[in-house]
């Protein structure tokens, strides 16, 4: 079985730069989505031939928008965090059940908000205070709002005795192998220390990071490069991207990496997908 995780920062723009081709070469059992940014009438015709879409917009045109991919329909599907949250309209949560390979499980796409570092940590080089305060504690609230429901998820697929993973982008570096730049003297959005201990804590409620589990504690590998060639010739990657199991299926990965472009030129968005592939019951052992 294998399971996606590709933001594709527009999924039109990405569709010019080859993301049917790799759809086709790659063959994901489920594939998450993010940022894929486009009204539901206006995707691409038939870039998603032969899946099942279950997709959330958002309600900000032009923002945001999360979608699952799956070569068998859903059983269920739930939108969205909390229906009561400011953040339950914005494209940014989706979840559905599954059974795939006689395993029975709930994959969720999430694109967690990028933030901004807080003005009393900038000294002269803050340029828009308020603005950067704002999305900063914004960053924080969701995260807050989906520790929460990550609890409430949890303990209702292990009711249901489901495997669970929340795939995405959850614009956090977590630990110094997860970062090329971490010696960086300003402070970074997205490795700021709250945010690090909040991506710790979350794992701590029963998640695996599986990527790490197969690569053990070396650098990488990174997911996303800034659109600056610089940035990608100097291999001065960001891990953002993640695959966060229940220890049931984490158990069962057999093979993890980013599907890293061969050249600048060929990429398909500033992500890269991130692969994982697991032993289902009903493949042979």
């Amino acid at each position: 079985m294998k399971l996606v995780t590709f933001n594709v920062n527009g999924i039109r723009a990405a569709d010019r730069r080859g993301f049917r081709f790799w759809l086709e070469a790659t063959q994901p059992d489920v594939l998450a989505l993010q940022e894929v940014r486009c009204p539901v009438e206006a995707l691409p015709e038939g870039i998603f031939d032969g899946y099942h879409l279950v997709y959330d917009p958002g309600q900000l045109a032009g923002r945001n928008g999360v979608a699952l991919l799956s070569r068998t329909p859903p059983i269920n599907t739930r939108i969205g965090l909390t229906a009561d949250s400011e953040f339950a309209h914005e494209g940014r949560y989706i979840e559905a059940d599954y059974e795939i390979g006689g395993m029975a499980l709930t994959v969720a796409s999430l694109y967690l908000p990028k933030g901004a570092v807080p003005e009393d940590r900038l000294g002269s080089k803050a340029s828009e205070p308020a603005a950067g305060a704002s999305k900063y504690e914004r960053k924080m609230r969701f995260c807050d709002t989906l520790a929460a429901h990550l609890v409430d998820g949890l303990a209702r697929a292990q009711g249901a005795e489901r495997a669970y993973t929340i795939l995405g982008d959850y614009n956090i570096a977590r630990t110094p192998l997860d970062l090329a730049n971490n010696k960086s003297r300003v402070p970074l959005d997205g490795y700021l220390p709250e945010e690090r201990d909040w991506l710790t804590k979350t794992l701590e409620i029963g998640l695996v990071d599986v990527v790490r589990q197969l690569h053990g504690e070396v650098p990488g590998p990174y997911s996303w490069w800034s659109w600056r060639a610089g940035s990608w010739d100097r291999g001065t990657g960001w891990r953002i991207d993640y695959h966060l199991s229940s220890p049931d299926l984490a158990a069962r990965a057999t093979w993890g990496d980013t599907d890293k472009a061969k050249t600048y030129e060929s990429r398909i968005s500033d992500h890269a997908p991130v692969i994982v592939e697991y032993q289902t019951p009903g493949e042979a052992q």
